[in-house]
């Protein structure tokens, strides 16, 4: 600021509102990224919410109301990036995804009030990589600029390509910005340098300089002149530091200060026309508030505010839609995990008048040229126009990149939410079906249930799902504990190092087979039937030699289990029908072949005798356990082979690879992969089941950053990349899949773990539906599931599983909670494979023969169906008029509320506790 002048918003106030005035009950998202997870127009605000792929979208105007309501819309089939609204169409918005695309939304005036469009109007990609950041041009509605990992793109929207591609840049860009006149474009860089680019004259970089010493999150904003910028990132300290630059001197920077020492991004916010600059800190809730001098080439501080909840985003509220006549000259909405706090910047003046000095003109809602006008040369700048209201309205504008007719009537994309009464992840979203070939696919977020999961649904329910969108029945799930006299302890000298491509252990209705840390490779076998303490001595035990890397119960025979060895032989062991009484140190047959150790066996879900086998060797080995030796060698794999699963009608294998590509074989037809795709980023482990009848592969591992995550592909469609990612947390076990195809469960728990994650699967958006997780005191050793026939079915009790401990092993019941149990739930209990009974045999499946289970009802004798349980009649449950109607003279208002006051005292004349007590004696002292 001029030392002579002193500026006119040295006095500025920060004024957060009371709670009443939040937007609040809202759940907003915690994924990480470069946007800043609130965006807002004139009219509507935007927000990341906690389902990947997710905005919540609620007015400008709504706080302070009564009831609010706050609008989801899934955008994509992944963790939607960044996003922005178009300067000039209050109503356009652009989102950029994990899943590489970028898509352009028409939203409507009213979104609870309206249906949202059923799919975007303009996409973009798919891109190399996930897109990390976009802006729209400052003076033409059709210029959008982009940037994936390390390429920019400057794309022309209404012709849908790029009008040019930036290079230069050696690392992740982490964010973009236009001069407030559309020349020129700055770019920061995980490579910590600065550029400025000319689109229009090179695609090369026309300046450039070191940013700032930390490669963290940097970001860059434009003043409104071309030749000044600011930038925020973190110095070799790690304190946020802030700096601002003169393009004609782009070496250093003009000035530049430090603020705390935080881990979470710093965000800058400025208002170019008045110079004032917002920073706030994710995770933070200390707002910081400066004045942006170019003439004096200062960053002075006018004030800072303490917020109450800590933030995860913040935005800027448009000049245009600002109360001038309040004198606020600023409104930052701050984006908490559970609500929108509006914080106003007031300068106080006594007259409620418009006051120019404070409120110059600002930018206009119409665009100066279009993409081809700009890309030819045109410089033209957008018409700015006078706040004050006596001059409004002004003229407005409505882009033709999406057409309003695109938002169809009959959408069902996205319904009214009122917050506070309902949680979006209880199932808040409905959409039409769509498309499981096709990762780009307009994301609709939810569905109306369908028959992907064998469960039927009523007129009731469906109705509460137009209303509310799709939710799982199986969200209040319970997992449970049984009780101790069910459990098995006193285990003792468990191995608790097998490898990561193992569960661990293993179960059937009958056994459950342990490795133990002893030589020799030994595994105990347990009887489910006789639970309870274990002896003090030694267990008879199968002795194999070596030590163990996997083993299984063959699912057609309850006595035979097969052992891999790091000797890379598998032996096949049979358990004496009586129980182990005795060491058994000769298998039933041994299988030879791999040339290094083994990392997993599967047997066959529909033929006998067959059994697939990975190893170091990077080879997939079949076996015929009648002949004893192998039919079909896989190849293909360039790395360790993590995991590997057949497909439920038993024609294809699917793998997942160290070399960060999942594959699908058809074994009796090529030795090589007739399909392959991008699996997970992440080289720690990971594990692949069939999902949804076989037509989607399920994959869980890790990302770049160690998180875990879940990855759903379409079964035909691999080469697209996922339809989904979820991420989960961080942890160092890979989770283990187990995939219920009668409910569409997925229940997923690693390790070491303390929790068992469920999940309801579909083919469609929105993919995941989460439901209840089931939580224990202590991490358990491993987890294992029984068939579904050993559920109680009169507990509604849809999975059973069996947890490890160091010392013990627990079974765990998971069920639903019904009021109904005296009746057969057949809308959870549809027909059952008998996947305990062989439909092929070995020589008939290798010649090419293919089968299904057949199936059973699992409706025990005597129940009834709860489909065609007797309808109660409806009783009523409000009180008759009269009690409303009815009217109290103030004396008996005063003696109710006397009563009421003397009831709740108490007598005080009744004695105290310690009024009974009776003493001691004096020697009963010593």
């Amino acid at each position: 600021m001029n030392r002579f002048k002193v500026s006119k918003f040295r006095h500025t106030e920060a004024r957060p509102p009371r709670r009443e005035a939040w937007i609040s009950d809202i759940r907003a998202g915690t994924a990480s990224s470069y946007g800043n997870h609130i965006k807002s127009s004139c009219s509507l605000v935007v927000f990341n919410a906690d389902r990947p792929g997710t905005l919540g979208i609620v007015p400008l105007e709504s706080q302070g109301k009564s009831k609010k309501n706050v609008a989801y819309l899934g955008c994509h089939s992944d963790l939607v990036t960044d996003f922005g609204f178009s300067p000039f169409d209050d109503h356009l918005l652009a989102t950029g995804s994990a899943d590489k695309m970028v898509k352009l939304w028409r939203l409507p005036a009213t979104p609870a009030g309206q249906d949202l469009p059923s799919a975007p109007g303009v996409v973009l990609g798919p891109e190399n990589f996930q897109v990390d950041v976009l802006k729209f041009h400052p003076t033409s509605d059709t210029v959008l600029v982009s940037a994936s990992n390390k390429a920019v793109k400057v794309w022309d929207l209404a012709l849908q390509h790029t009008l040019t591609e930036l290079d230069t840049h050696s690392d992740q860009v982490q964010s973009v910005a236009w001069s407030s006149d559309g020349v020129l474009l700055g770019t920061s860089c995980k490579d910590k340098e600065l550029r400025i680019f000319d689109p229009r004259t090179k695609p090369t970089v026309s300046q450039s300089t070191q940013g700032h010493e930390n490669h963290r999150d940097s970001r860059l904003v434009w003043t409104n002149s071309r030749e000044h910028l600011l930038s925020t990132g973190l110095n070799q300290m790690r304190e946020h530091e802030v700096k601002l630059w003169d393009t004609r001197c782009f070496s250093c920077a003009l000035t530049s200060f430090t603020l705390n020492t935080s881990p979470g991004s710093l965000i800058p916010l400025l208002d170019a026309d008045s110079g004032l600059l917002i920073l706030g800190g994710k995770g933070e809730n200390l707002i910081y508030c400066y004045e942006v001098s170019l003439q004096q080439a200062t960053l002075t501080q006018v004030n800072q505010c303490v917020l109450e909840t800590k933030c995860r985003g913040m935005a800027l509220v448009p000049r245009r839609a600002l109360a001038v006549l309040a004198c606020e000259v600023l409104r930052v909405l701050q984006l908490s995990e559970s609500a929108i706090m509006p914080i106003s910047y007031v300068v106080p003046r006594k007259a409620v008048e418009f006051h120019e000095d404070l409120f110059s003109d600002a930018v206009g809602s119409v665009p100066a040229t279009t993409a081809q006008g700009w890309w030819a040369g045109d410089n033209q700048q957008v018409q700015r126009i006078s706040l004050n209201p006596a001059h409004q309205p002004h003229a407005s504008f409505i882009s033709c990149l999406v057409p309003t007719e695109l938002s169809s009537p009959t959408a069902a994309q996205l319904q009214e939410v009122p917050v506070g009464d309902t949680d979006p992840s209880e199932g808040s979203f409905s959409s039409p079906p769509s498309s499981l070939t096709s990762p780009s696919t307009p994301s609709s977020l939810g569905r109306s249930l369908s028959s992907t999961s064998g469960i039927g649904t009523s007129s009731s329910q469906r109705s509460l799902q137009s209303l509310l969108g799709p939710s799982s029945k199986f969200r209040h799930a319970q997992g449970t504990v049984l009780h101790r006299d069910t459990h098995i302890t006193n285990l003792k000298g468990l191995n608790l190092t097998t490898p990561g491509e193992s569960d661990g252990f293993c179960a059937n209705r009958l056994h459950v087979a342990v490795p133990l840390l002893s030589t020799g490779g030994q595994v105990a076998i347990l009887e489910l039937r006789k639970p309870g303490r274990l002896p003090d001595t030694a267990l008879p035990t199968l002795q194999n030699g070596v030590p163990v890397t996997d083993l299984t119960w063959d699912p057609f025979d309850l006595y035979r289990l097969a052992v891999a060895g790091e000797d890379a032989r598998i032996r096949l062991w049979r358990v004496p029908p009586e129980g182990l009484r005795e060491v058994l140190t000769t298998p039933e047959a041994i299988l030879t072949g791999h040339t290094e150790k083994i990392y997993s066996l599967r047997f066959h879900p529909l033929a006998s005798d067959v059994l697939a086998s990975s190893s170091y060797d990077l080879s997939v080995r079949i076996w015929d356990l009648q002949a004893e030796m192998e039919k079909i060698r896989l190849q293909g794999h360039r790395d360790q082979i993590f995991s590997m699963a057949w497909s439920p009608d038993g024609q294809l294998l699917a793998t997942v690879c160290k070399d960060g590509k999942v594959r699908i074989f058809d074994p009796r037809r090529s030795p090589e992969p007739i399909q392959e795709g991008p699996g997970p980023e992440g080289g720690r482990g990971a594990r692949v089941v069939w999902v949804c009848e076989g037509r989607c592969l399920l994959v869980s591992g890790f990302d770049s950053r160690s998180e875990r995550q879940l990855l759903l592909y379409g079964a035909g469609s691999l080469a697209g990349g996922p339809l989904a990612v979820l991420g989960l947390d961080v942890a160092p076990s890979t989770l283990l899949p187990y995939y219920d195809p009668d409910t569409g469960l997925i229940l997923l728990t690693g390790k070491g773990d303390t929790r068992v994650f469920v999940y309801e699967l579909l083919p469609e958006v929105p993919f995941f539906l989460e439901c209840n997780s089931f939580t224990s005191s202590d991490p358990h050793k491993g987890f294992a599931f029984l068939p579904k026939t050993e559920c109680e079915v009169q507990q509604v009790e849809f999975a059973r599983g069996l947890r490890l401990r160091q010392t013990s092993l627990e079974p765990v019941a998971f069920r639903l909670p019904r009021v109904k149990k005296e009746f057969f739930q057949d809308d959870v209990y549809p027909e059952t494979a008998v996947c305990w009974e062989p439909a092929l045999s070995a020589a008939a499946w290798l010649g090419g023969a293919n089968a299904q289970h057949r199936r059973l009802n699992l409706q025990p004798p005597g129940m009834t169906p709860v489909s065609e349980a007797p309808r109660e009649a409806p009783t009523r449950r409000t009180l008759p008029s009269s009690v409303y109607l009815e009217e109290k003279s103030d004396e008996q208002k005063k003696e109710e509320l006397l009563s009421a006051m003397v009831a709740k005292l108490g007598n005080r004349e009744d004695p105290l506790p310690q009024d009974s007590f009776e003493g001691v004696d004096e020697d009963e002292w010593d």
